[in-house]
């Protein structure tokens, strides 16, 4: 069992920087591959940015290059530099965790890019 806390949204004008966090709980954490998910007006959670044990990532075109995913295993953290912020960016970014058939969803934090 993994429990996901995610940290760190708020509002912020265009082309700015939000940083976002989560915390895992609970053990063999450096063996999942972590991710970050928005959830727009749509209500689809896509794929924003995937990092795996080994440290690889990838990430949706509409974020590339302003958005950076990170990990750090000794701490549980999973993180989500965004930078050069888009109204279009607005969301609700939920944190997920997967190994195989294990997928685990944080509560949410949401982002709102907004002049």
């Amino acid at each position: 069992q993994v429990q996901l806390v995610e940290s760190g949204g708020g509002l912020v004008q265009p082309g700015g920087s939000l940083r976002l966090s989560c915390a895992a709980s609970g053990s063999m954490f450096s063996i999942y591959t972590m991710g970050w998910y928005r959830q727009g007006t749509s209500k689809q959670r896509d794929l924003v940015a995937r990092i795996t044990s080994g440290g690889s990532t990838n990430y949706a075109d509409s974020v590339k290059g302003r958005f950076t995913i990170s990990r750090d295993n000794a701490k549980n953290m999973v993180y989500l530099q965004m930078n050069s912020l888009k109204p279009e960016d607005t969301g609700v970014y939920y944190c997920n965790a997967r190994l195989e058939y294990l997928n685990y969803w944080g509560q949410g934090t949401q982002v709102t890019v907004s002049s």
